[in-house]
């Protein structure tokens, strides 16, 4: 497995409440930023795996929900979250 729970519990520590702290939209666009990067350089080196491809197209699509509905209920949560992961040039 790529993602143990500690590591998990990390990246939820560090942009949520706390470690415990899943359902936060920081937390969440955290986690699914994580799992993006994993699975780009999964594709890098496997470049016909389509399921891959498909699974990694649906998380950006929900990444991309949640920074909406964070643009749209704190604008200062959603620039601090992109500022943070880098998310913007």
């Amino acid at each position: 497995m790529y993602l143990a729970p500690k590591e998990k519990a990390k990246i939820f520590a560090k942009h949520g409440k706390d470690g415990k702290d899943t359902g936060s939209a920081e937390g969440q666009i955290a986690l699914f930023t994580y799992r993006i990067e994993h699975l780009t350089g999964h594709l890098k080196a496997n470049h016909k795996d389509y399921n891959t491809e498909r699974s990694l197209v649906k998380l950006v699509g929900k990444r991309r929900s949640l920074l909406d509905y964070l643009m749209k209920k704190d604008i200062m949560r959603y620039r601090a979250i992109v500022q943070e992961l880098k998310l913007r040039k």
